[in-house]
């Protein structure tokens, strides 16, 4: 099985899709004149002066959903894999995919806004790829073929979201805690379980006020104290911004043969950390209260920034100013080892260990607790935030079945296929736990390519709405105004929330 599941991994994870994450992004910037760099004061703006409603969470709250889903174990284990097989470059890459990958979260967030809808049940807002892909071209002959995409979307997320991808992160948080204090991989699996059930059951707005309370607080901490690491260790800092570019374009003797190695590595674990063109952000940015949906497309292309610019970065920068890394050739640790920084043990294995003897440089004993505690709260939201994408898909696909006699307990819809997720889940989590590394890694990058192929491919289809919606948002901002979206006077059909939306705002400015 694991030979079969690498096999899968290495066609998914080909070459093609690496240039086309790239390709892509490259494109969505040149078409948005490189939204992701002219409109950064407004992404911090409205990030901070966003709006909110009983039925939409706030922008700030919707970008702390999304960084929980972007913020886990990619950040730390992500990073030191990324290094130990694609050399220091990788980090570059890394930089690059996320530089690019802005314009593309900015794009597919806002078509996410744009195509949203109301969950009859609960009154919170949804959307995601499996909305824009069925419902943009709806009024065309072309229709029945963008549902079928749709729903073979929404199957692809439910089954990465609820099943391949949470068992990444609860082996990272187990393989952390077993280092860092020896507790066993079963206690562990326990334990997330306990408290993961807790909070999934609380539905949309519960996974809001908790992610807006600990993601910020998580990521500052973080990237503060490995900050503060690197500084210690500034001496060499310039050595290692050196070996950084000049492994990532083969031009450093030792890494010359693994160039290749370091681009797959480095888009394939920025894409993974933060999940630009893999479709999850549009489900968390659907879920905000906003007048325009460029607001939240801002805002989305700002987390991309968050997750690798800060803290992978911190990351990346922690493991190679302290020696705690081990280049291998081969893409595996099997292979020989290319170059190392001195620091780690020989039988360490690839991943969070490498973060945490990097903190234990400072803090010797505490550094290893404190990555542990780290990847707990980093990947406990990620798992979160995972929960409500496969739920929300698999309302699509359920339709309106997912309305007719299923009573509704505390907010969220207490149907059998609904437990039936939620039990997946947790069984994920578990296995997880307690698998391989090297098997949990392998699911999950089958789940972010899967995801990737098909939504990548559906925006550059479908991209046309955000580029209309970024053009009016900026007019209506030039003339002084606070944008509001009409999507029929854009050109814009099938945005039926939004028809509504301008319809009822209309009726209460002639009612006052």
């Amino acid at each position: 099985m694991t030979d079969f599941l690498s096999t899968l991994n290495s066609y998914i994870w080909s070459n093609a899709l690496v240039y086309l994450c790239l390709g892509a992004g490259v494109y969505f910037s040149i078409r948005s004149r490189f939204v992701q760099v002219r409109q950064i004061p407004e992404m911090i703006r409205v990030m901070v002066h966003g709006e909110k409603s009983p039925d939409g969470v706030s922008s700030f709250q919707a970008l702390t959903m999304s960084l929980a889903g972007r913020v886990g174990t990619g950040n730390i284990a992500g990073v030191a894999t990324a290094i130990a097989f694609g050399g220091p470059g990788a980090l570059f890459w890394m930089w690059a995919v996320a530089f690019l990958g802005a314009s593309t979260s900015f794009v597919e967030c806002t078509l996410g806004q744009i195509y949203k809808t109301k969950d009859p049940l609960t009154g919170e807002y949804r959307g995601g790829p499996a909305y824009y892909l069925s419902r943009a071209w709806s009024h065309t002959g072309a229709a029945p073929l963008f549902k079928i995409y749709g729903l073979v979307f929404a199957a692809v997320t439910i089954l990465a979201c609820g099943l391949l991808l949470p068992s990444v992160q609860s082996n990272s948080m187990a393989v952390a805690m077993n280092n860092a204090w020896g507790w066993s991989e079963w206690w562990v699996a326990i334990g997330t379980v306990i408290v993961l059930a807790f909070v999934i059951i609380g539905g949309v707005k519960r996974i809001a006020t908790f992610a807006s309370i600990v993601v910020p607080f998580m990521a500052i901490v973080y990237i503060v104290l490995a900050l503060v690491i690197v500084a210690v260790n500034a001496s060499v800092v310039p050595e290692m911004i050196s070996l950084i570019f000049s492994s990532a374009f083969g031009f450093d003797a030792a890494f010359g043969a693994i160039i290749g190695s370091a681009i797959m590595w480095g888009v394939k674990r920025g894409i993974y950390s933060n999940e630009a063109g893999q479709g999850t952000g549009p489900h968390a940015a659907a879920a905000a209260e906003v007048s325009h949906p460029a607001k939240q497309g801002l805002v989305q292309a700002f987390a991309v920034y968050v997750d690798t610019l800060f803290v992978c970065s911190a990351t990346g920068f922690l493991i190679l100013s302290t020696g705690a890394y081990r280049v291998f050739e081969g893409e595996s640790a099997d292979g020989a080892v290319i170059a190392e920084g001195g620091l780690l043990p020989s039988d360490v294995a690839v991943g969070p260990t490498y973060a945490q003897y990097g903190f234990d440089t400072l803090w010797s004993g505490a550094g290893s607790s404190f990555v542990a505690i780290s990847l707990f709260f980093f990947c406990l939201t990620t798992i979160i935030a995972y929960y409500y994408m496969a739920e929300t898909n698999l309302r699509f696909i359920m339709g309106k079945a997912s309305t007719v006699n299923m009573p509704v307990v505390r907010g969220t819809v207490g149907s059998n296929a609904t437990m039936l997720l939620q039990a997946l889940i947790l069984v994920s989590v578990a296995i997880g736990a307690v698998s391989t590394a090297s098997d949990a890694w392998t699911l999950g990058d089958i789940g972010v390519g899967l995801m990737a192929w098909l939504n990548i491919i559906g925006i550059l289809i479908l991209q046309q709405p955000a580029y209309k919606a970024l053009r009016d948002y900026e007019r209506q901002k030039k003339a002084g105004l606070d944008p509001v979206f009409d999507p029929l006077a854009l050109g814009i059909p099938n945005a039926t929330f939004w028809e509504t939306y301008k319809r009822d705002k209309v009726t209460t400015s002639a009612e006052s």
